[in-house]
């Protein structure tokens, strides 16, 4: 049976929303990580089949099919192509997933998955209104379709309400919320200072590590915060940061890792994807989780370490309630509430961590799942090698 093997992974330090690299040309972000890529695995860039890039809001500097862009700025092959994926926040790790379908059917060798963001030069569904106002499509993607509203009806389509909602059916209280975000700022600074990420993550420039965690962050800062809507328990404190960064990795076929001298460090043990109700919009992992592991034949207490991303503290919360999963072997060095969530490169750099992770505690087997717009969710499992 073909494998398909994660030979490095390299993301960028994540950027708060104004902050050091907020004035970086995403392909620049993206270009950063490939050169990185390269050097570290040692691969013949001409070698290189195929770069599978993740991107949302892709208009300005991210148009034009930004993987291509970045591998270009990188300097390295032109012959090489690149094509850019919007499964929305799960972007780039859809974009693993169709890199390592390419080597598991036989019909590519060397592909990389990455992804680049820059929300602090194009905010978040920039793409969905304020570019379409010029043309006078002023209501978002599902307004005037016909067939949505018969199905849907008028129901606000947005990640808070969702965040609201999962909050809601699962009774969380806004105190439990507030507590998780917290652990996710004490998780990312205590690997910061303990120099976790250091083997995974490149400089560029002044900015050596993630921006996002606060130090000084308490439960009282917390619980003066407004909700984002009035009666409601989502705040700023318990949802993902407006962040800047990309990341990479390379993916082979077992003939690659002969033929190049490759040093493969995991394999991808599953690749799946799931969606259900896109109004809810965040709680795929659930059942996502759900069939990944009934198809794999594994259980929970088979995975070692799991990344699920903090969009909202309440995805993780639900998730964490419906699994029964042990709480100290999911996202142990913090997530996006602390570390930040750029989004189209989001998913890689979960990947990155995860890997990296696997490597120093001795785990085997990793799992990965993040919700997405639409109400859809990836689940990636690797095995350490």
């Amino acid at each position: 049976m073909p494998e398909a093997y994660i030979v490095d992974a390299v993301r960028t330090p994540v950027g708060r929303r104004g902050g050091g690299l907020s004035a970086v040309h995403p392909a620049d972000l993206g270009a950063h990580v490939l050169k990185e890529l390269v050097e570290r695995s040692g691969v013949d860039p001409a070698a290189v089949e195929d770069v599978v890039f993740g991107c949302l809001d892709t208009v300005g500097p991210q148009a034009g099919d930004i993987a291509r862009t970045a591998w270009l700025a990188a300097g390295l092959p032109e012959e090489v192509p690149g094509v850019t994926v919007d499964r929305q926040c799960g972007s780039s790790q859809q974009a693993v997933h169709f890199a390592a379908q390419g080597v598991l059917s036989g019909t590519q060798d060397l592909v990389v998955a990455g992804g680049t963001q820059n929300m602090s030069m194009i905010p978040i569904a920039f793409a969905s209104r304020q570019a379409a106002e010029p043309l006078g499509l002023t209501e978002g993607p599902y307004a005037g379709s016909a067939g949505w509203r018969a199905r849907y009806g008028d129901a606000p389509v947005n990640q808070f309400h969702g965040a609201q909602l999962i909050a809601q059916k699962w009774g969380i209280s806004r105190r439990e919320m507030e507590e998780f975000a917290l652990r996710s700022h004490q998780r990312a600074v205590r690997a910061i200072d303990e120099g976790r990420f250091a083997r995974e993550t490149v400089a560029y420039g002044d900015v050596a590590v993630d921006e996002g965690p606060r130090r000084d962050t308490t439960l009282e800062k917390m619980a003066a915060l407004k909700p984002v809507v009035e009666g409601g328990t989502i705040t700023a404190a318990v949802s993902s940061q407006v962040s800047d960064g990309a990341a990479a990795l390379l993916i082979a076929s077992e003939r690659a890792v002969h033929e190049h001298g490759l040093r493969p460090r995991a394999r991808i043990h599953h690749l799946s994807v799931r969606g259900e109700d896109p109004i809810r919009m965040l709680s795929a992992p659930v059942p996502a989780t759900a069939y990944a592991l009934k198809k794999t034949g594994m259980s929970l207490a088979d995975i070692d370490l799991v990344e699920i991303n903090e969009a909202f503290a309440p995805v993780v919360l639900a998730w964490l309630k419906e699994t029964g999963a042990d709480p100290e072997r999911v996202n142990a060095n913090g997530g996006a509430i602390a570390l930040g969530h750029p989004l189209g490169a989001t998913g890689v750099k979960l990947m990155t961590t995860l890997l990296h992770e696997l490597e120093r505690t001795g785990g085997r087997y990793g799992l990965q799942t993040m919700c997405e717009g639409g109400g859809q969710a990836n689940v990636t499992i690797i095995e350490r090698l």
